[in-house]
């Protein structure tokens, strides 16, 4: 009886997932989250298996109508495209106390329970400023890995740092809604330069045009370029030079996402940013940056933790009381650790 209560072989849990059983992705998938060499190890093996989904970021301020707009926007694609499977990863805000998700986007899209083709986890930020866990690129690699041809991806709104997105999403949907302001700290918050879509939800609402027009004025002005780009210190990848008819020009959208409406148009226009990304340099730029981004976080991890095994707690805390104290600075102590 004891034995049962081991936790199943990784291997054997990645083979019982690609199978299609339901119980053993949501294992799988917390395995992953929790990390370590034998999660990677699982994704290693997958790993061949990936780059077939098309994934979609939807981000935007709380209170745009987020989760609604990725609710519609599954429920349209399953009942139009049943052949389609959808997998929505959602990041909710952690809990001080549990660590976990608060929100609860499962219990918020409690319509698409009973619907099969649809596979929904919600993640904690974990004190991510991103919003988005660190964990989350894995588990869309799990869930591209398994089958699911549309990944979404819903966000916090946590704001700049929201552009942590574009590195894990093939088509970023920004939603904005008219009487909040948005569009102002949109630009505040660097989140438009980062639209391939934008959404304003909620267009039943007074003010709906003059959120629209702004958002156009934005555009015309440059404010949100489609080039992402990497700046770490592994590499760095130039935009390709950009000719005023070829480039992508984000389409504002109107959308009652509550009442169901305008979400063909979102999906119509992810589509067609899909097939520009096809045909245009900026889609393998992106890829190279994906990859580049990735590599240097596992890179980043990798190392402080070998380093962090290597040092010990007692030497480590030590030189955190020393630089506490002033008695050290923060760079001569770092040397000293990697010396």
């Amino acid at each position: 009886m004891a034995n049962s209560k081991l936790p199943e072989a990784l291997p054997a849990l990645v083979d019982r997932a690609l199978q299609g059983d339901r119980r053993a992705l949501s294992r799988l998938i917390s395995r992953v989250e929790n990390g370590g060499t034998e999660a990677w190890s699982a994704l290693a093996a997958i790993y061949p298996r990936t780059g077939r989904a098309q994934i979609v970021g939807v981000t935007g301020a709380p209170g745009t109508g987020k989760s609604t707009l990725v609710s519609e926007i599954a429920k349209f694609t399953r009942q139009q495209h049943p052949e389609i499977t959808v997998g929505i990863v959602a990041v909710d805000p952690t809990s001080p106390f549990s660590g976990g998700a608060v929100l609860g986007d499962r219990i918020r899209m409690r319509d698409l329970a009973g619907d099969a083709g649809v596979f929904i986890r919600s993640m904690a930020t974990r004190g991510s400023l991103g919003g988005l866990a660190r964990a989350t690129t894995d588990v869309v690699k799990v869930l591209d890995a398994v089958g699911f041809q549309l990944i979404l991806i819903e966000t916090v709104g946590a704001g700049q740092s929201e552009i942590d997105i574009a590195r894990t999403a093939d088509t970023v949907i920004v939603v904005e809604a008219p009487g909040l302001g948005d569009e102002v700290q949109a630009i505040k918050a660097g989140i438009l330069e980062i639209a391939d879509v934008l959404v304003v939800n909620k267009a039943d609402r007074d003010g709906v045009q003059s959120t629209v027009n702004a958002l156009h004025t934005m555009i015309d002005l440059g404010k949100a370029p489609t080039s992402v780009l990497h700046h770490g210190h592994l590499m760095t990848i130039a935009a390709p030079p950009e000719a005023p008819i070829d480039r992508w020009r984000p389409p504002i959208l109107k959308t009652v996402a509550s009442e169901s409406t305008g979400i063909a148009e979102v999906l119509d226009a992810v589509a067609q940013h899909r097939a520009y990304l096809t045909h245009h340099p900026e889609g393998q730029q992106r890829a190279k940056v994906r990859a580049a981004i990735e590599l240097e976080t596992i890179l980043r991890d990798t190392l402080l933790q070998r380093l962090l095994d290597r040092v010990g707690p007692a030497d480590l805390n030590h030189t955190i009381e020393q630089v506490a104290a002033r008695a050290v600075d923060p760079y001569s102590a770092a040397e000293q650790l990697l010396s």
